[in-house]
């Protein structure tokens, strides 16, 4: 069913909001009841509420230290602004994919889900590794504005093995599937480029049998006036 354009709006307003709210909640609820490093089993071996923190870069590397954190994070701030100008623009024009706008939605969602950790978090909360840390401490945050770290809790180790001894350059090695540890909003960015990717493929493809269909409809109508 397609959708006007204030259905549209109320879509991207919708996702955006309601991910911001259960991205943060989890992560206060996780911040506030673990100490950083604990492991609670969910379901199984293979779903783990793992608290960890990162600075916020791919694969929690850093770079630069302070001013290359300040400036990774000045650049999500521009590059979500410029994904909300996006998104206001089409709606604007009136954008016949929906799911175009809702895939653009997820992925601002996450990125302002971990911006408002490294803006904030250092400023509310306190650094203590060995309990769990207090919201609005009287002594003030961990860290100034634009450092704060970002929350993760969610591990999925699906599964895990050795490699046998006879695979090239891995025989032997510990692998497990799936280690990464991650947020909401990371999940959001995910599935939103994921879904992103898949649908401009198929747009591009719609667009070029389109075309194709015209051309052949141009060139019957040629046909039959000569």
């Amino acid at each position: 069913m397609a959708m006007n354009k204030k259905q549209q709006t109320w879509l991207a307003i919708g996702l955006v909001a309601s991910l911001l709210i259960i991205d943060q909640v989890v992560k206060i609820l996780v911040k506030t009841h673990m100490v950083i490093g604990s492991d609670i089993p969910v379901i199984g071996d293979w779903f783990h509420l793992h608290f960890i923190e990162n600075e916020g870069f791919a694969f929690g590397m850093s770079f630069g230290g302070n001013v290359g954190k300040i400036i990774l994070t000045i650049f999500r701030v521009l590059a979500s602004g410029a994904i909300i100008w996006y998104i206001v623009r089409l709606l604007k024009k009136g954008e016949s994919r929906t799911s175009y706008i809702a895939c653009l939605s997820l992925i601002l969602a996450g990125a302002v889900g971990n911006i408002i950790d490294c803006c904030f978090y250092g400023l509310i909360f306190s650094d203590e590794y060995y309990q769990v840390a207090t919201l609005f401490p009287p002594e003030g945050g961990y860290a100034p504005f634009l450092q704060g770290k970002v929350v993760d809790m969610f591990y999925f180790p699906l599964f895990d093995f050795h490699w046998p001894e006879w695979v090239p350059y891995v025989g032997g090695e510990y692998f497990e599937f799936f280690s990464a540890i991650f947020n909401v909003a990371d999940a959001a960015i995910t599935i939103g480029v994921i879904w992103l990717c898949i649908e401009l493929v198929f747009f591009q493809k719609k667009e070029e049998k389109k075309e194709s269909e015209e051309k052949n409809v141009e060139a019957e109508v040629v046909e039959n006036q000569l």
